[in-house]
């Protein structure tokens, strides 16, 4: 029994390396929705056949094929076809435009402000104010251009000798107000009411995000 088990994970790893191999580095360094969903077909024709004892390797072999063959005929279908690449592997989705959140690409891509910014912190960004341009990309991940402003050389390159820096703060989220992130700042909702005010702006209800960074002036998105 133990050795056929082994026999069968050695032969399914054997099968599911060359699978891969033959299938190209796409399937690893830039997972799509379809990709995912063949990854984990493939591990699952190997653990369901490894302890199915009516299950031979002969089987495993058989389906794994078949599958890996219908994966590399969709691969050949989007690199033939642009249709059929936007179908199955999606459109990579502008999510700022020239510093203004795109909020129909949010919702359409299901991404909200606290995913937004952890994607941005990824790529060394702590301000939606530093970014010109965001796209979310088919595999998940975000490519950020910053303003030309935010992209200046480095004050070691310049050899100054620069101001400590500090974290801005989100004071409002999806029209909340953000209570622990505004005494952390150092300000209350009476000072944020005032500063939004002089804005223009009756209440957080009518802003989607807004940061505060200390000794500066909020930053505010509408909606």
């Amino acid at each position: 029994m133990n050795g056929t088990i082994v026999f069968e994970i050695v032969g399914g790893y054997i099968i599911l390396f060359t699978v891969v191999r033959l299938l190209g580095k796409s399937q690893i360094s830039q997972i799509s929705p379809f990709d995912f969903i063949s990854a984990l077909v493939l591990g699952e024709l190997v653990g369901n056949a490894i302890y199915d004892k009516e299950t031979g390797i002969s089987i495993i072999f058989f389906s794994i094929v078949i599958w890996g063959f219908l994966i590399y005929l969709t691969e050949l279908l989007t690199q033939k076809s642009r249709q059929m690449r936007y179908i199955l592997e999606g459109r990579a989705s502008m999510i700022i435009r020239k510093g203004k959140l795109d909020w129909k690409q949010l919702k359409k891509n299901k991404v909200d402000i606290d995913q937004l910014q952890q994607l941005l912190r990824d790529k060394g960004v702590f301000s939606l104010q530093e970014v010109e341009y965001a796209i979310l990309e088919n595999n998940g991940g975000i490519s950020v251009l910053k303003k030309a402003e935010a992209d200046q050389p480095t004050l070691s390159d310049l050899k100054i000798k620069g101001p400590k820096r500090a974290m801005p703060f989100t004071i409002v989220s999806d029209g909340e107000i953000m209570a622990h992130n505004l005494k952390e700042a150092g300000v209350n909702e009476d000072w944020l009411y005032k500063e939004l005010k002089k804005l223009g702006i009756r209440s957080p209800n009518d802003i989607s995000y807004a940061e505060y960074l200390p000794g500066k002036e909020i930053f505010v998105q509408k909606y």
